[in-house]
């Protein structure tokens, strides 16, 4: 998928090191995510992931999500809620995040977009939980016809638990 300079594709592993990097920046400056950065590399490619992409914008990775299996969280339970089943037909959209200095040029939506695909033609339904903080991240979801299934307690290792919002994506996604 490209549009204008901005590319995705599927991560390879030699996007890792420079990924890994981009994810502790980001952790820097917007505090997501709230775990992983000790070990970027095992956060990004953590054993539950189906396939990731990365955004580059000339040439440079500046961008990643991933799809991964259901893994009984509180948004894949909200899910299934919603859809009125199991929930074996629920993936969970994972580990997106944009560099600073490459928002505003619809990275995170062509990422999402990217994932919603693969999900749509693997016959899977994506879900998600998004921080309440995070508000650019739940306009993104709203403006592509997430639905918001519930409200939730992210647990945060050595804090306070933080308020969440689970989603599902829409039908076709």
């Amino acid at each position: 998928m490209t549009s204008d300079d901005v590319t995705v594709r599927v991560r390879e592993e030699a996007d890792l090191a420079v990924a890994a990097a981009a994810l502790v920046e980001v952790h820097a400056r917007d505090g997501y995510p709230v775990e992983g950065v000790a070990d970027p590399r095992a956060w990004l490619t953590h054993p539950g992931l189906l396939r990731s992409w990365v955004a580059e914008l000339d040439r440079e990775v500046v961008g990643h999500v991933g799809v991964g299996r259901a893994d009984g969280g509180d948004a894949v339970l909200k899910g299934a809620e919603a859809l009125g089943g199991s929930g074996e037909r629920i993936a969970v959209l994972a580990r997106l995040f944009v560099l600073p200095k490459a928002r505003r040029r619809a990275v995170g939506e062509r990422l999402t977009v990217a994932a919603t695909e693969f999900a749509r033609t693997s016959g899977l339904r994506l879900v998600l939980d998004v921080m309440a903080k995070d508000r650019a991240a739940i306009r993104l979801y709203e403006r592509l016809g997430w639905e918001r299934t519930g409200e939730v307690r992210h647990a945060v290792e050595g804090a306070e638990a933080v308020p969440a919002y689970c989603y599902l994506a829409p039908s076709g996604g």
